[in-house]
């Protein structure tokens, strides 16, 4: 696997929701802030979203958009309607989809969810709003990806739990990507790293031997940088020293071990510790859990 893929796989991606918005006449919503990776596509018809900061940005069929730790916001096709309140205007608890009116504009809206301690990995990596161009590469298998996960989530189709977890993985990958390729004047973090040809390859070498005893003169070698640059590029692209994001990477990969199964002895020796002792220290460190109760867990 490439380091991406590697990242999505242990991330435990969810679709918390997902919900269909059809709306004609003249309507106006303010939704509030939620600390959340949000995603939608317009499938018909245009509306425009305002973060309140002077800016509109105007979405029309086609165009996606994600939206990461985005504080509130109005969407709306009319500009001079007094925004109602999005969240008691439907009945979110009981239905998958809200109207208003008719379906001159249908929007698929819903976020992704993960485990608390894997949310700031990519919340804190993304920029809050981006909108994907009807007309990019990726609009398309987006939009068709949403598509088919809607009714999904509803269930209880057979299959429907193990084909909706597979699809939201396919539809982060999706917009990460166009992430990326939409803006590269934004420091995406770890994400951007990945694209770093050196940086990049250091990265891909931890996660293909996680196991390995690396130090920082191997990994300085082997994309043949010196300690000082290559730490210093290192940091400034990924936000960690090269060994601190070795360990919590390889505690990431414990919990999913744990998570599995595994006995905490063999997620110990899985990521190369020696001492079953040190490695219990380091993963109740990062993540406030003795391994054994964090197994317990599941």
């Amino acid at each position: 696997m490439d380091p991406l893929s590697e990242v999505i796989s242990l991330l435990n991606v969810r679709a918390a929701r997902c919900t269909r918005f059809e709306a004609s006449g003249n309507w106006s919503y303010r939704f509030p802030a939620k600390p959340a990776l949000k995603f939608g596509a317009i499938l018909k018809g245009d509306c425009w979203m305002d973060f309140g900061t002077g800016v509109r940005h105007h979405l029309s069929a086609g165009d996606s958009f994600l939206l990461a730790n985005a504080p509130g916001y109005v969407l709306a096709n009319d500009e001079q309607a007094l925004p109602a309140d999005g969240i008691a205007m439907f009945d979110w608890e009981h239905s998958d989809v809200a109207r208003h009116e008719g379906d001159d504009t249908v929007l698929v809206a819903g976020s992704f969810q993960f485990d608390a301690s894997d949310a700031e990995l990519l919340l804190d990596a993304l920029p809050q709003i981006l909108i994907i161009p009807g007309g990019h590469p990726s609009a398309a298998a987006i939009r068709s990806t949403l598509q088919i996960i809607a009714p999904e989530i509803k269930g209880p189709q057979i299959g429907a739990a193990l084909l909706t977890e597979r699809l939201v993985d396919v539809l982060l990958v999706l917009v990460l990507r166009a992430a990326l390729e939409l803006d590269r004047s934004t420091d995406f973090g770890w994400i951007g790293a990945l694209a770093d040809p050196r940086i990049g390859k250091a990265i891909g070498l931890m996660h293909n031997d996680p196991a390995h005893p690396w130090t920082l003169e191997i990994l300085c070698a082997a994309v043949a940088m010196s300690r000082s640059a290559f730490s210093k590029r290192f940091k400034s692209l990924v936000g960690r020293a090269p060994l601190d994001y070795l360990l919590h990477w390889r505690m990431r990969i414990a919990r999913d071990q744990l998570r599995r199964g595994a006995s905490v002895a063999a997620a110990s020796l899985h990521i190369g510790y020696a001492s079953e002792s040190a490695f219990r220290h380091a993963f109740k460190r990062l993540h406030g859990n003795a391994p054994k109760r964090y197994r317990a867990s599941f």
